[in-house]
C-alpha cells in the first residue's frame, strides 16, 4: 500500500517524539512541506495523496537529520523573524521570538525622538543580521552598522540584508564587539544579543541548541556575564550623550546586568522590560549627558 501524506506524517511524528523532539508534529509537517514544495496547509488539503519513492526517500533523510538533533531551521536553511525570512546555517544562532523584543525597544527609542540628523545604530554581534535588518526596515532614516566576530556570520548577514532590500542601508564590519571599530566612531543606539549561557546552564540546554548552534554565540563565560561586563565598560565610549544601550538578557540576569551598568556611573537611566511570557528579557541603559 502506497504511503500517503497522512500515513507518513503519523509515522514520522511518532518517531521524532521517541527521539526527543519537543514539537514532533510541527517538525514533521515543516519537513514534508519542504519536500513537496508547498505549505503546511497544502498537506491537509491533500491528506490522502500518495507519495513517490523519491519524495519518501528525501523526506526520510530530513527526518533522520532532525532525529539526530539538527534544528529544523538548519535543515531548511531558513528561519523567520519579525516579518523577515532569513538564511541560517551553523555559523549563526537560529533567531528566537524573544529577540524581537530588542527590535521593538530599539524602534520605540528611535521613533520617540526628534532627530536633527539621521540616527546611527550599531548591532554588536549581529549573527544572521536579524536585529540590524529589522531595525533598518522599521526606521528607514537610521544609519545602521552591524558587527560580528565571525566571518561566516558576516557573510550570511550581508546576504540576508541584500535579500531584504537593505544591502545599501547596513554597513557590516567584522569585529569582536568594538575591537574592529574606529575608536572615534559614535552611535545614538547600540543593540546587542550577546552570548549569555553560563557553565551552570550549559548542560541543560536542549540537544539541538547545545550540539548544533555555535558555542561562541551562546557561551557567556562561567557566570554568563562576560559580554555584559565588556558592553557596560566599552559601550559608553561609542555612545553619544543620551544614547542608549539595549541588550537581550537571560531571564535570571536582570539584577546582575543592571548592576554592571550602574557600577560604571555612566548610565543615568537603566530599565528592564519583560517578554510576553513575563520573563525579564531586555535591559536598556541610557548614557548620561556628560
Amino acid at each position: 500500500m502506497a504511503e500517503t501524506i497522512s500515513s507518513l506524517l503519523a509515522k514520522s511524528t511518532g518517531y521524532l517524539k521517541e527521539k526527543g523532539s519537543t514539537s514532533p508534529r510541527l517538525d514533521a509537517e515543516l519537513l514534508l512541506a519542504e519536500v513537496l514544495g508547498g505549505s503546511r496547509v497544502d498537506l491537509y488539503v491533500n491528506f490522502g495523496q500518495p507519495l513517490s519513492k523519491g519524495e519518501i526517500d528525501r523526506y526520510r533523510e530530513l527526518i533522520r537529520r532532525r532525529a539526530g538533533g539538527e534544528p529544523v531551521a538548519y535543515i531548511l536553511g531558513r528561519a523567520y523573524f519579525h516579518n523577515l525570512t532569513l538564511k541560517v546555517d551553523r555559523n549563526v544562532l537560529v533567531p528566537r521570538p524573544e529577540t524581537e523584543h530588542v527590535v521593538e525597544s530599539a524602534l520605540k527609542y528611535l521613533m520617540e525622538r526628534e532627530w536633527q540628523r539621521p540616527p546611527r545604530m550599531l548591532d554588536a554581534g549581529t549573527g544572521s543580521g536579524a536585529i540590524a535588518i529589522s531595525v533598518a526596515a522599521g526606521f528607514p532614516d537610521a544609519e545602521v552598522v552591524a558587527s560580528d566576530a565571525s566571518g561566516g556570520a558576516i557573510r550570511l548577514a550581508e546576504d540576508n540584508a541584500l535579500t531584504a532590500g537593505m544591502g545599501e542601508r547596513i554597513c557590516f564590519v567584522r569585529s569582536d564587539l568594538f575591537e574592529g571599530l574606529d575608536p572615534t566612531d559614535t552611535f545614538d543606539l547600540i543593540v546587542s544579543n550577546p552570548p549569555y549561557i553560563s557553565d551552570e546552564e550549559w548542560p541543560g540546554l536542549p540537544r539541538d541548541v547545545r550540539d548544533f548552534e555555535p558555542r561562541e554565540a551562546l557561551y557567556g563565560g562561567p557566570d554568563g556575564l562576560d559580554f555584559y561586563r565588556r558592553l557596560a565598560v566599552e559601550a559608553p565610549q561609542y555612545l553619544r550623550p543620551r544614547g542608549c544601550l539595549i541588550m537581550e538578557i537571560g531571564y535570571r540576569q536582570a539584577a546582575a546586568v543592571t548592576g554592571l551598568l550602574g557600577d560604571t556611573g555612566l548610565f543615568e537611566v537603566v530599565q528592564v522590560e519583560k517578554d510576553y511570557s513575563g520573563h525579564d528579557r531586555v535591559v536598556t541603559g541610557c548614557r548620561a549627558e556628560v
